[in-house]
């Protein structure tokens, strides 16, 4: 199936504060384009170093620009497209503070 991204803007944002990273995420864009998913193991084929999390929490966690940044986006498999939504999006270091918090399952920024 297609994947639909919610919300592109949040990338373009993203990319805009850390210009670094604009590179790698029109690159990880332009494999979404391209993708075909209907399981999660789908998303490790497309991003083969994404991080499907447990907990039952349909979430991955994507290296963005060489592991320097992080993004954390929820799917949902519909009848006829997946969905991506973007939940969090930030430096490693900052990923690293979610992740000892144990927010990486519920985080929702955007």
């Amino acid at each position: 199936m297609r994947v639909h991204l919610i919300k592109k803007q949040t990338l373009e944002d993203f990319a805009n504060q850390y210009p670094g990273s604009r590179a790698s995420l029109d690159d990880w864009m332009e494999k979404l384009s391209f993708a075909d998913w209907g399981l999660p193991g789908n998303i490790k084929q497309t991003y083969n170093t994404a991080d499907l999390l447990g907990k039952s929490s349909s979430r991955v966690v994507f290296d963005i620009c060489g592991n320097n940044y992080r993004m954390i986006c929820k799917y949902l498999f519909g009848k006829r497209q997946a969905h991506l939504f973007v939940c969090w999006m930030g430096t490693h270091a900052e990923y690293d503070k979610v992740c000892k918090q144990g927010m990486q399952y519920t985080i929702n920024l955007y």
